[in-house]
């Protein structure tokens, strides 16, 4: 009975029933105005029409338009006026216009280095077109001169987390989509009060709807009154808006300028199994030590820098301030993000490049399948030229029905020659792609819309790097406790396959 009592006194629940009740106020008025007047009436469907005209012209992915335009076509009534008030990707304008300030700020500390950019198009063309890409519309440069650690799992990376945190001497910065009370995080947050005593600079990002269930309310002045300098991203408020979509979903920890983690791994006891909810979690990370490690700290401060007092002095956070001696030269690095601020979703296209440049093999490990006609086209293209693809997915999902659309995917891709590997042991959560034994990249980005178009998110583009091949091997150990998926496995029926039709159309507004 206390678990259900702290549960209907949630934040998450008391929230949810505002939204929820706002939702069915506002069916019922439109519902009585229109009820009222023919001229009412014929107003909201002349919205509707011009909302699908609209739709029609605009620059916009094809399957979120359809999506909408097939909502607005089955309730004409309240479809137009519903894309007017929630069908706006875009984040807040408050947001948008702050964070691009202070990207414009950073413009000249994000330069790329044309002369690494050189080596690589005479080394590989192919990787130096997807590199090019990454610094002129991240815009976030190529670096050398950083050592690649990469981790199978989140227990191993969080292992040298501990050991990295408590050498911090300057300053620690970490930007986290979940955060849970538990032993991970009670370990960090000792280490984190520790260091803040000893002078260290200590500043935390949490997404406030990925912690919403998770922490208490206010949980930013709680890490204040210790002297972490905290930030709640993007507040969940109570107000009906497709606004609270946009989430801060990447995952970093900078240490001092030169040590940086990236990748699935949040700040929870299931990433590193520690609590078991859906079986083994499968996960990833990297950590870099050297020069790359910049492009995460300007990420971190980026948002920082929006909603904070702004550090406009970027080069007291080069590697080299608090690391005199030289790094390890370990191939090369291109750490980038990605926002929903612009209309370039660069996430999907890195993993649309890697895909087209492909030669012999691509394998991909993702939690979630929800992909665009783009991506549907470069997976099955890459196959039917021969290049061995396979996905790593779940054998045990945490979202049902997100795994049940998912399966609305497989079909095409399998008839393609693309490979489907449900990992039995358990929940994959890693999000990683490896090509033809030059290329890989880790970190936050799913293979759904969500990811792909409404998040602010990042990743590590690795080429040359040792840690490519530790990519390959760890997705090689995978594959055999997996169920390879076939095309007999995906037949559902009549009624089954109108189901998954319809939830595959409206998969983008999930």
């Amino acid at each position: 009975m206390k678990k259900i009592s702290k549960l209907l006194k949630s934040r998450l629940v008391l929230v949810g029933l505002a939204i929820l009740l706002q939702m069915l106020w506002w069916a019922l008025f439109v519902g009585r105005l229109t009820s009222y007047s023919v001229f009412i009436n014929t107003f909201f469907r002349l919205v509707s029409i011009g909302i699908l005209l609209y739709l029609i012209r605009k620059d916009e992915n094809s399957a979120y338009k359809i999506a909408w335009i097939i909502v607005i076509m089955g309730f004409p009534l309240f479809g137009g006026i519903l894309y007017v008030m929630v069908g706006n990707k875009k984040p807040s304008k408050r947001l948008a216009v702050k964070m691009a300030a202070v990207k414009r700020e950073m413009k000249d500390a994000m330069a790329q280095n044309q002369t690494l950019l050189k080596e690589i198009w005479e080394k590989d063309p192919a990787v130096a077109g997807n590199v090019h890409y990454i610094g002129e519309f991240g815009p976030y440069p190529v670096w050398k001169h950083t050592e690649v650690t990469y981790y199978p799992l989140g227990e191993e990376m969080f292992a040298h987390m501990l050991e990295d945190l408590r050498k911090a001497k300057h300053y620690i910065f970490l930007e986290y989509f979940i955060i849970q009370e538990g032993l991970m995080w009670d370990w960090i947050l000792e280490i984190l009060e520790q260091k803040v005593k000893e002078g260290v600079d200590v500043r935390l990002i949490y997404d406030d709807v990925g912690c919403v269930s998770l922490l208490p309310f206010h949980y930013d002045s709680m890490m204040e009154e210790k002297g972490i300098k905290c930030l709640a991203f993007n507040r969940f408020i109570p107000v009906f808006s497709l606004v609270m979509n946009n989430r801060d979903h990447r995952k970093i920890m900078v240490i001092d300028g030169h040590t940086a983690y990236n990748g699935g791994i949040n700040l929870a006891d299931e990433y590193i199994n520690k609590k078991v909810r859906f079986g083994h979690w499968k996960d990833s990370g990297v950590r870099l030590h050297g020069e790359g490690v910049f492009n995460f700290t300007l990420m971190f401060l980026e948002v920082w820098n929006a909603f904070k007092v702004p550090d406009l002095n970027y080069e007291i956070f080069r590697p080299h301030r608090c690391h005199k001696e030289d790094f390890e030269d370990d191939g090369y690095v291109a750490p980038y993000a990605d926002t929903p601020l612009d209309n370039e979703s660069l996430g999907e296209n890195v993993y649309i490049n890697i895909l087209n440049q492909a030669k012999d093999y691509v394998y991909i490990a993702t939690p979630y399948l929800l992909i665009s006609d783009e991506m549907e086209n470069a997976l099955c293209l890459a196959a039917k030229r021969g290049v061995d693809v396979r996905i790593l997915m779940p054998g045990i999902p945490d979202k049902p029905m997100v795994f049940f659309m998912a399966k609305s995917y497989y079909p095409p891709l399998l008839k393609a020659g693309v490979q489907i590997y449900e990992y039995t042991p358990g929940f994959v959560h890693a999000k990683s792609y490896v090509c033809d034994d030059r290329i890989a990249t880790v970190g936050t980005i799913n293979m759904d819309f969500r990811s792909l178009y409404l998040h602010f998110e990042c990743g590590t583009f690795l080429y040359g790097c040792r840690a490519v091949l530790d990519v390959k091997k760890d997705m090689e150990d995978c594959f055999p406790k997996c169920h390879q998926v076939s095309v007999g496995d995906c037949r559902q029926g009549m009624i089954g396959n109108m189901i998954t039709s319809v939830l595959r159309v409206l998969a983008p507004l999930m």
